[in-house]
């Protein structure tokens, strides 16, 4: 039995069901059409912007030590999510196809809606489904990923992000001084290429080679092309291509949001490729209540990588002696990381803060600037 100070009340849990009113409402302006379709990323971003604005911050810390059984009313929004998202893209592209009320603009209105769903919340649920141990929740994880065609951020993220956060050798965390959209097309390249890596090295520890069957990237790739051939035999060509938008905008919500994560944000390099070990230090930390509504606890994004395996109602937020603090949430600065002059006014000097509040001893910075192995100090 779990005690009942330890068990999660449904009315405590319900804020961080708020993904679910999105359904109902794309499908509501889908048939309204016109400048209606602006609702859905209005309602996620911007909406969350200003409750952030008059909820504040929270900054209490549930006990980290409070067992699965006890947080159900938190956990099942996440398993309900793969379903209702599935639903609502398919249902749209053959809505899109065949009601013949949408023009061009509204469907790509509609659809760069549907990838604020699928990106904003689905790939924010894969993340914390992949994270967890039993094969329910990583399948739904690879399901979700599978449905915005980028099902190998799995791989990337368990196998090359976490282990190399803050280093040269994780094409994730943002250099000081990179803008979003140098960052971008790089991610995108590097992410795909150092998963495949991490998974063959996997391999060859076993004996076997990058082809075999235990590859999951062939997984991946399976889910993908069903995804794919759903998309064709529901809409054609057209819904190929509208299923393919939504996915672009999904995986560019994903990696505005690992750029805000991590930018400027560096491990200490002690010698011979080694670093020290993650600490709260090394991520953005950002106690706004509603947007971590919204996301899950995303934004106690230092506790995350301080302990990975540790669910997102119990993930701890931090102070500024702990762990450097974002001015606001995540709708906003992703807002914000779209325009790299005001990025850099925004953030920079809080990037030299934070260097010189943690790392006083380092005296020159270029070589991280760069990307490159520094010499240890």
């Amino acid at each position: 039995m779990v005690p009942a100070a330890k068990r999660a009340s449904l009315p405590a849990a319900l804020p961080f069901w708020a993904s679910l009113a999105l359904v109902p409402l794309i499908v509501a302006v889908a048939h309204q059409g016109g400048w209606w379709l602006a609702l859905v990323p209005l309602s996620t971003w911007w909406l969350f912007a200003i409750l952030d604005a008059a909820a504040g911050l929270n900054e209490e810390n549930a006990d980290p030590a409070t067992p699965d059984a006890a947080l159900g009313a938190y956990r099942l929004v996440t398993l309900v999510w793969f379903p209702l998202q599935a639903a609502v893209i398919f249902y749209m592209i053959w809505l899109a196809q065949t009601s013949g009320t949408l023009g061009t603009a509204e469907k790509l209105g509609l659809f760069f809606g549907v990838g604020v769903l699928s990106g904003t919340i689905g790939i924010n649920y894969a993340h914390e489904l992949m994270h967890q141990r039993n094969r329910l929740e990583r399948t739904l994880s690879d399901l979700l990923l599978a449905s915005v065609l980028y099902a190998h951020f799995r791989s990337e993220h368990l196998l090359v992000h976490h282990r190399y956060v803050g280093t040269v050798r994780d094409p994730v965390t943002a250099r000081y001084n990179e803008g979003f959209h140098r960052f971008f097309p790089r991610v995108l390249r590097q992410s795909l290429v150092s998963a495949f890596a991490a998974e063959a090295a996997m391999l060859a520890r076993k004996g076997l080679p990058w082809w075999h069957r235990s590859n999951p990237f062939w997984r991946y790739a399976g889910l993908q092309a069903g995804f794919l051939a759903l998309a064709y035999a529901i809409g054609g060509w057209g819904g190929v291509g509208l299923f393919a938008f939504q996915a672009f905008v999904a995986i560019w919500q994903l990696e505005l949001t690992n750029y805000v994560e991590h930018y400027g944000l560096t491990r200490k390099h002690l010698g011979e490729g080694r670093y020290e070990h993650v600490r709260p230090r090394h991520s953005w930390n950002a106690a706004h209540r509603a947007s971590n509504w919204l996301l899950i606890n995303l934004q106690r994004h230092s506790d995350h990588h301080f302990k990975p395996d540790r669910r997102f109602p119990l993930l701890q937020t931090y102070g500024p002696d702990e762990a450097p603090q974002l001015p606001h949430g995540y709708p906003v600065m992703t807002a914000v990381a779209m325009v790299p002059p005001l990025w850099r006014r925004v953030m920079n000097p809080r990037v030299r803060a934070w260097r010189r509040t943690f790392y006083p001893e380092v005296e020159d910075w270029t070589p991280y600037n760069k990307g490159l192995n520094p010499p240890p100090r």
